[in-house]
């Protein structure tokens, strides 16, 4: 960060009497800009015995499956955007029965929640974020062209509850250690 994005003029990392990191601050207003992290969330989207999945059209990691998930607005609640997710990627609807994962990936400043969905119908298209849209049994899933480790960790937890019938909401941080 170089500028004040209230007025404009320089700003400078500093201490902040009371916190325990540094920030910018503004040389002129004296504004603090606090930077967090961003929150993604998105739906495991299920079908009977099938997962939706989508195909990126954008970067990174165009061409590359993933679950729909993107994001979080201002003014959004973590529910609504992770549907709107489904929606701007596979014009689709979901309902959420509930969390599916919470994880943090500290290196890039992001937190992920991944609600576990029902697809209230088979109904569902190529929104202007994908290639394409697709129901992936588990066998099917193309694991080698998935785009994000996200998706990935998503799946594998969603496949190992349903063999085991329980639901969990699986949590950690990756790198996992």
């Amino acid at each position: 960060m170089k500028y004040c994005s209230h007025c404009g003029q320089s700003v400078e990392l500093r201490d902040i009497p009371g916190d325990n990191i540094q920030r910018y601050q503004c040389e002129s207003c004296a504004m603090i800009h606090y930077q967090n992290p961003k929150m993604v969330v998105g739906c495991l989207p299920v079908y009977e015995d099938k997962i939706l999945l989508c195909k990126r059209a954008i970067e990174p990691r165009s061409g590359y499956w993933n679950l729909p998930a993107g994001y979080l607005e201002n003014g959004e609640s973590a529910e609504t955007g992770a549907m709107r997710e489904v929606w701007e990627e596979a014009l689709a609807k979901v309902e959420i029965t509930g969390v599916h994962s919470l994880y943090s990936i500290p290196r890039i400043n992001q937190i992920y929640i991944f609600f576990l969905a029902r697809l209230t119908a088979p109904d569902f298209g190529i929104g202007e974020e994908s290639l394409d849209v697709r129901l992936f049994t588990e066998a099917e899933i193309p694991w080698q062209d998935m785009a994000f480790t996200s998706s990935v960790h998503a799946l594998k937890r969603y496949f190992e509850d349903r063999k085991n019938e329980v639901q969990y909401t699986h949590q950690g941080e990756y790198p996992m250690t």
